[in-house]
C-alpha cells in the first residue's frame, strides 16, 4: 500500500507517459512535426509574469521549448495528486467515466490557459486538431484512473461502499446552489451544521460568511459568472457536496457534480435576479433577498445529518 501523495505521483506520471506516447505515436503516423503550443505558453507566461527568457533566437526557443516541456509534466503530476485526493476523499467512479473524467480535467488545464493567453483559439480547430488533443488526454485519464484504483492508500479516509442516495445528491444540488449565490456558504454551511466541528473552524466559517456578505454590496465587485470567479463558486458547491456526502458516509461521486451543477445555476440565476430587480427596488434589497434565499437553501441542505461526524473515519481498505 502508498499513501495518497505519492500514488498521486505515481498516476500522474504513469499517465504523462501515456499521452506523450500516443502524441509521438501520432507524429510517427502522419509525419507532422512537433507542436509548438507548449512552447508558446511557456514564452506568454514568462510575458505575463514580467519575466524574460534569457537568450535571442534559437537560444531562447531552446528554453522555451524545455519549459514548455516541464509544464507539461507538472500538469501531468498535478492532475494526478488531484485525482487521487478525490479518491482518498470519498469520490468513487467507474473506470471509464473516471477516465474521461480525468482525461477532461488535464485536457482543460492544458488547453484553459493556452486559450485565455492567446496561444491558440479552440474555436478554429479543426476535427483533426480536436482528437489529436483529446486522444492522448484520454489515454492519460485512463491510465491515472487505472492507478489510483489499483494503489489502495494505506488507509482509506471514507468508506463508500454505500452509494449516494437521491436525497443526498439533491441536497448537494441545493447546497451548491446556495454557493452560487454566496460562494462562502458551499463548505461553511456543513462546517457549521456539524455537530463535531471545532470552534476555530465555526468562527472561520462565520467570518468568511459574513465577509462575502458585506463585500456582495459594495461597488466595483467583479461578475460572479467571469473567468475569474466562477471557478470558485463551482469548487465551493462540489467540495461542501463532498461534505455532506462524507458526513453521510456515501460515494462522493454524484453529490460532487450535483454540487457543482447547482452552483453554476446558483451563479447565473443570482446574476439574472440581480439584473432583473436592478429597474425594481435598491441593489442593496434585491442582495439582502438574495442572501436570505442563499442561506435558507445552505441550511435545508446541511441540516439533515448534522449530528453526524464530519471528521475523516479511517477504516481499513476492504477491497
Amino acid at each position: 500500500m502508498t499513501g495518497t501523495f505519492a500514488r498521486g505521483l505515481l498516476a500522474g506520471a504513469a499517465g504523462t507517459t501515456a499521452l506523450n506516447a500516443l502524441t509521438y505515436a501520432d507524429m510517427l503516423r502522419r509525419g507532422r512535426p512537433a507542436s509548438t503550443v507548449p512552447a508558446q505558453t511557456a514564452a506568454a507566461l514568462a510575458d505575463a509574469a514580467g519575466l524574460e527568457v534569457p537568450g535571442k533566437g534559437a537560444e531562447r526557443q531552446a528554453r522555451t521549448t524545455g519549459l514548455g516541456a516541464l509544464l507539461g509534466i507538472g500538469n501531468g503530476l498535478g492532475v494526478g495528486l488531484l485525482a487521487s485526493l478525490a479518491r482518498a476523499g470519498g469520490i468513487r467512479m467507474p473506470g471509464p467515466v473516471g477516465a474521461v473524467v480525468v482525461g477532461a480535467a488535464s485536457m482543460a488545464a492544458t488547453d484553459g490557459p493556452t486559450a485565455a493567453l492567446g496561444v491558440t483559439d479552440p474555436r478554429t480547430w479543426t476535427t483533426q486538431d480536436w482528437a489529436a488533443d483529446a486522444v492522448p488526454h484520454l489515454a492519460y485519464g485512463a491510465a491515472v484512473q487505472a492507478v489510483v484504483s489499483a494503489l489502495p492508500t494505506r488507509e482509506e479516509r471514507v468508506l463508500v461502499r454505500q452509494r449516494a442516495s437521491a436525497g443526498l445528491i439533491a441536497r448537494s444540488l441545493l447546497l451548491g446552489t446556495a454557493a452560487g449565490g454566496r460562494s462562502s456558504l458551499g463548505l461553511a454551511a456543513p462546517t457549521l451544521t456539524a455537530a463535531d466541528t471545532g470552534a476555530v473552524k465555526k468562527l472561520a466559517s462565520l467570518v468568511s460568511v459574513g465577509g462575502e456578505v458585506y463585500a456582495d454590496k459594495q461597488p466595483g465587485i467583479p461578475a460572479r459568472t467571469s473567468p475569474g470567479v466562477l471557478p470558485s463558486r463551482l469548487a465551493s458547491g462540489a467540495g461542501g457536496a463532498g461534505l455532506l456526502a462524507r458526513r453521510q458516509g456515501q460515494n462522493a461521486a454524484l453529490p460532487v457534480l450535483a454540487g457543482a451543477v447547482g452552483a453554476a445555476a446558483g451563479s447565473f440565476g443570482g446574476l439574472g435576479w440581480r439584473r432583473w430587480a436592478a429597474d425594481r427596488m435598491p441593489d442593496w434589497q434585491a442582495a439582502v433577498i438574495e442572501d436570505g434565499v442563499a442561506v435558507a437553501l445552505a441550511l435545508a441542505a446541511s441540516l439533515p445529518g448534522r449530528r453526524r461526524s464530519t471528521r475523516l473515519r479511517v477504516v481499513k481498505i476492504l477491497d
